[in-house]
């Protein structure tokens, strides 16, 4: 884990060296980039890692004086910047690791498994809270509460505000950053196909609706995807910590069901009903314009398969607790039920040998008195 001294250093260049020293490693990386806008031969290379790119300024015309406004669109130089902002996701992830999660863990002295699910509920709650936070506040600004239409209507939507266009940079940046964490992290052989699955499914959603031009609907989707998530791991945590609180668990699986038909709604008004109906019909990558049938019903099966998906998960996950459930209530019930009485044959047999031995009631060796 980066920031953590040893006292045995582990040999240079070996797994071990790099899964304690990576957050060291990256942050040279991060630096080394950082440096390079203090020299103006490399100050227009590293520019294009850290900064936002292509800026637009048009001039608005207003009654009282032109008044300029900046938009972005996307294209080729985003990875750089996507690179950047991966490395700082990794030294951020490594500083929550040390300094919350390794702290909380060494008080609460959870097993392996519980160890591995505490980290990764620990890590993620943090991410959905914030990004939660600044897309509630990207939605704001925007029309789609008072008019839903705003989702289809001027597509192909290719001027993204700085608020926005940094909002998925940052999101993309954080899931692919999640890859070579199931490396960092030694997550256990088991849990990696798990992780792999929903890392795979959110890149390939969320840079599918930003090079498609569907930021709007896809932060309209993943805002609540994103709340509800959010309660399931603050749950998972507050499990961890005493297993009697489990009341999280009831209301995130109302909310989970509630997000996933709210998801296929909005989809399919947007793939079926909206987008089917504009104006502006055709496929031009020089445009940014995708509003084609082919386009549109992919989109739409891709997000109708992954909802299917998650519900699928989500049942064998309630079975599975209900299960477990009735084997506790059953094996208490086995624990609570009285003993049972001796029967009248065995009755009769103390009192045989009793008289037989000539015992008196003043004799406590008596088995069946005992």
């Amino acid at each position: 884990m980066g920031f953590r001294k040893k006292s045995k250093s582990p040999p240079v260049l070996s797994h071990e060296f790099v899964i304690q020293n990576h957050a060291d490693m990256v942050s040279c990386v991060a630096m080394i980039v950082l440096l390079g806008l203090m020299f103006e031969v490399t100050a227009k290379y590293a520019i294009m890692f850290i900064t936002v790119q292509y800026n637009v300024t048009q001039t608005l015309d207003t009654e009282d004086k032109p008044e300029p406004f900046s938009y972005y669109k996307y294209g080729p130089k985003d990875m750089a910047t996507v690179f950047f902002y991966l490395l700082i996701a990794i030294i951020l992830h490594a500083l929550i690791q040390e300094y919350i999660l390794d702290k909380i863990n060494r008080r609460l002295h959870l097993s392996k498994t519980k160890h591995s699910k505490f980290n990764e509920s620990g890590q993620l709650a943090t991410f959905y809270s914030f990004s939660f936070i600044w897309g509630c506040s990207i939605l704001t600004n925007e029309e789609f509460v008072t008019n839903p239409t705003f989702l289809w209507e001027g597509y192909p939507h290719i001027h993204m505000a700085f608020q926005v266009k940094f909002f998925y940079i940052c999101q993309i940046a954080y899931w692919f950053h999640a890859l070579p964490e199931l490396y960092f992290q030694k997550v256990r052989k088991e849990d990696v196909p798990r992780q792999l699955y929903y890392i795979c499914l959110y890149i390939f959603h969320i840079t599918g609706a930003y090079v498609l031009n569907l930021h709007r609907l896809g932060l309209v989707l993943l805002v609540p995807h994103y709340l509800v998530e959010l309660l399931f791991h603050a749950s998972r945590l507050f499990y961890f910590s005493d297993e009697n609180k489990q009341k999280g668990f009831t209301l995130w699986a109302l909310l989970f069901v509630i997000t996933r038909l709210l998801t296929l709604t909005v989809s399919v008004l947007t793939f079926g009903f909206g987008l089917s109906r504009t104006d502006n019909q055709g496929f031009s990558l020089a445009e940014g314009n995708f509003n084609v049938l082919t386009v549109r019903m992919t989109c739409l099966s891709a997000i109708c398969l992954t909802q299917a998906w998650m519900m699928w998960k989500f049942i064998n996950f309630q079975l599975k607790k209900w299960r477990e459930q009735s084997q506790i209530q059953a094996s208490k019930k086995k624990a609570v039920s009285p003993k049972s009485r001796p029967s009248k044959k065995d009755s009769r047999d103390c009192s045989f040998s009793a008289a037989s031995n000539g015992s008196t009631q003043s004799q406590p060796r008596n088995k069946c008195l005992i």
